[in-house]
C-alpha cells in the first residue's frame, strides 16, 4: 500500500486502477515476497480461490468528487476552490490521494452512471433536505444530509433546473427557476445541480422484494 501511495504522489493527485505499483517496489520487498511463497497458497493453489469479481467494459465506477461545503452557508469562493479530475475509463476505477490540507471539506464517491460521468466540472455540496424542500417522512425532525452533484461548467440558465446562484447581499442559494427573469439582477450562476442522492433511513419504507421474510424488520 505504501508503494502505491508513493506512485500516486508522483502521478499528482489520482491513480487509475490499471496503474501498477510494481515500478516502486524495491529489491528488498521483492526478495521478501519470494521468501514467503512457501507459506500458504496463491490464488488457485490447493483449491483456494480469492473471491474475485471482474467488471466488464461497460462498467461505470463510482466517481470521486470533492465536497465544496454545506448549504445553507456555502460561499462562492468555497464552491470555486475545489478541483475536479476526469472520470475513470469504462471498466476501470480511480483512487484519490488528495491533499488533506486542500480547500475541499472531504471526498465522496458517487454511483457510477452516465449523469455523474458526463459532468464536466463536478463538485459536491451537502444540503439539508429542509432547506431544499425535499419531502421526507414526517418522523424525521432533524435535517437530513443530501448529496448534491453540481456541474460548475454549466453556468447558463436552463428552465426548471436547479441552479447554484450567488445573489448579491444574500449569498449562495440553490433554487429552480421557470424563467431567467426570476433571478435577481447582478446574480451569478455558479453551476447546475445534476444529481441528488438521498440516503435510506430506518423510518423509510423498504423496497418490496416479494418475499415475506425479507420485509420483516427484526
Amino acid at each position: 500500500m505504501k508503494s502505491l501511495i508513493i506512485l500516486a504522489a508522483a502521478l499528482n493527485t489520482s491513480a487509475y486502477a490499471w496503474v501498477s505499483p510494481k515500478a516502486s517496489y524495491s529489491s528488498t520487498s521483492t526478495e521478501l515476497s519470494m521468501s514467503t511463497t512457501s507459506l500458504g497458497g496463491l490464488h488457485g493453489e490447493n483449491s483456494c480461490f480469492l473471491p474475485l469479481e471482474q467488471v466488464d467494459e461497460e462498467h461505470y465506477a463510482p466517481r470521486i468528487v470533492q465536497i465544496a461545503g454545506v448549504y445553507p452557508g456555502i460561499t462562492k469562493e468555497e464552491l470555486s476552490a475545489v478541483t475536479s479530475s476526469p472520470p475513470p475509463e469504462m471498466g476501470q476505477w480511480s483512487y484519490d490521494f488528495s491533499d488533506p490540507d486542500g480547500p475541499q471539506m472531504g471526498t465522496v464517491a458517487l454511483p457510477g452512471c452516465n449523469i455523474v460521468a458526463s459532468c464536466e466540472d463536478p463538485a459536491v455540496i451537502i444540503g439539508e433536505h429542509f432547506a431544499l424542500g425535499v419531502p421526507l417522512p414526517d418522523a424525521l425532525k432533524e435535517p437530513v444530509d443530501l448529496l448534491l452533484l453540481v456541474d460548475r461548467a454549466k453556468k447558463g440558465f436552463a428552465e426548471r433546473k436547479f441552479h447554484v446562484v450567488d445573489v448579491p447581499g444574500e449569498g449562495v442559494i440553490i433554487r429552480g427557476f421557470e424563467t431567467k427573469a426570476e433571478i435577481p439582477e447582478g446574480s451569478e450562476i455558479l453551476g447546475r445541480v445534476a444529481f441528488v442522492q438521498v440516503p435510506w433511513l430506518p423510518c423509510m419504507k423498504k423496497k418490496k422484494s416479494g418475499f415475506m421474510e425479507d420485509e420483516q424488520l427484526y
